[in-house]
C-alpha cells in the first residue's frame, strides 16, 4: 500500500514538473492576476478577453526572448546586442498590442482614452515581464547545470571508488596466496588454518563490501582475521597486538579502510630481516569519532627494490578513498621514524 502511494506521488511530481505543465500554470496565474486588477464595469467576457490579449502579448515576448534571443545572443556573451534586440522587441510588440486593444475598445471611448494615457506605462510593464523571464531563465539554467554537474560528479566518484576497491581486493589476495604458497611448499600444518581464515575474509569482501558503509563490527572482525592469518605466517618472534576501546556496535564505516595500513606494516616492516618485530594496533571509538592507531617496527634501511613502491598501492588508494568518502571529516598522520612506522587515522563517522 505504501509502495503504491509513493509511486502515485512520484507520478504526480513528474507530471507537475514537466515544462508544459509548469508553463501552463504560470500563464494561468498571470491571466488570473491581470483579471483581478481590472475594474469590472462591463461584462466578464469583455474583461476576460482584455486580460487574454495582454497575456498573449507577454507570452509572445517571453518565448521570443527564451527561445531566440537568450540562446543566440545572451548565452554567447553578445550582451549589448541581446539587450538592444530585447528593447527593440518590446518597442515593436507593445504598440501592436495597444492597437489591437484600441480597435477592441471601438465602442468604449473611455477605454480608448485610458489606453492612450497609459500607453507609455505599457512599455515598462512589458519590459518588466520579459526581463523577469530572463532572470528566471538564467537561474533555472544555472540550477540545471549544477544538478547535472553534481550527478556527473557522483557517477565519477562511484566509478572511481569501484576501481579503487577492485585494486585493494586483488592486492590483498595476491599477498595472501603468496604466503599460502610458501607454507604449502614447507608442508606446514598452518596451511589449512590459513585457508579457513582466507575463505572467511573472501566471503566478507565478495558479499558484504559492496555497500558504501558496512557495520564497524564486521570490519573489526575482518581485521582480526587478517591479523590471525599474519600471526600464523610470521611465527612466535613477532608480537601482534590489536586492542579495541569503545562501543563497536551500531557504527558504520567505509569497507576495507584499515587493511592498506595493515598490509604495509607487514610488507615494509616485518617481512624484512627484523628479529622480534612488532605490530601494535589500537582502535578507539568515541561517539561518532574513531581513531585508528598502528605502529610497527621496521629495519634501518629498506631494500632498494622497495623504494619505488614506498607506501604501496594500498596507501595511495586509501588516501584517495578518504578524500572521496570522508571529505573534511578525516585526518591522516603518518610518521616515519628510523626504526618505527606510525599511522594515525581519525574519522568522523556518518
Amino acid at each position: 500500500m505504501n509502495l503504491a502511494r509513493r509511486e502515485k506521488r512520484k507520478q504526480i511530481h513528474q507530471f507537475f514538473t514537466q515544462q508544459v505543465v509548469v508553463h501552463s500554470l504560470i500563464w494561468i496565474f498571470a491571466l488570473l492576476f491581470h483579471l483581478a486588477l481590472q475594474t469590472f464595469d462591463q461584462n466578464f467576457l469583455f474583461h476576460f478577453t482584455n486580460s487574454l490579449l495582454a497575456v498573449s502579448i507577454w507570452m509572445s515576448l517571453v518565448y521570443y526572448n527564451r527561445e531566440y534571443l537568450i540562446p543566440n545572443y545572451l548565452t554567447k556573451e553578445r550582451v549589448p546586442t541581446y539587450f538592444g534586440l530585447l528593447i527593440l522587441s518590446v518597442l515593436i510588440i507593445t504598440p501592436i498590442g495597444n492597437i489591437l486593444l484600441y480597435f477592441k475598445f471601438d465602442n468604449y471611448p473611455n477605454y480608448q482614452h485610458s489606453l492612450a494615457q497609459t500607453h507609455h506605462s505599457q512599455f515598462l510593464v512589458n519590459f518588466f515581464v520579459v526581463g523577469t523571464s530572463t532572470i528566471i531563465k538564467i537561474i533555472s539554467d544555472w540550477v540545471k547545470h549544477q544538478r547535472e554537474r553534481a550527478e556527473l560528479q557522483t557517477q565519477t566518484m562511484q566509478s572511481e571508488l569501484r576501481f579503487l576497491k577492485s585494486q585493494i581486493n586483488p592486492h590483498f589476495l595476491f599477498n595472501t596466496l603468496n604466503n599460502l604458497y610458501a607454507l604449502t611448499l614447507k608442508k606446514s600444518d598452518k596451511a589449512p588454518e590459513i585457508v579457513v581464515k582466507l575463505s572467511e575474509m573472501m566471503r566478507y569482501m565478495l558479499y558484504e563490501c559492496n555497500e558504501k558503509r558496512v557495520p564497524l563490527e564486521k570490519e573489526v572482525n575482518y581485521v582480526k582475521n587478517y591479523l590471525d592469518l599474519e600471526a600464523l605466517r610470521q611465527g612466535k618472534d613477532v608480537e601482534i597486538k590489536f586492542e579495541v576501546q569503545g562501543e563497536v556496535a551500531q557504527q558504520k564505516i567505509a569497507p576495507l579502510m584499515f587493511i592498506p595500513f595493515l598490509e604495509n606494516s607487514f610488507k615494509h616492516g616485518l617481512n624484512h630481516a627484523i628479529s622480534e618485530g612488532f605490530v601494535h594496533i589500537i582502535l578507539l571509538i568515541e561517539d561518532k569519532d574513531i581513531l585508528f592507531h598502528i605502529e610497527n617496527s621496521k629495519p634501518d634501511s629498506i631494500p632498494l627494490t622497495e623504494h619505488p613502491r614506498s607506501g604501496g598501492i594500498g596507501l595511495v588508494n586509501v588516501r584517495r578513498r578518504l578524500n572521496i568518502l570522508y571529505p573534511d571529516h578525516h585526518t591522516l598522520s603518518i610518521e616515519n621514524q628510523p626504526n618505527i612506522y606510525i599511522v594515525d587515522l581519525k574519522l568522523e563517522l556518518d
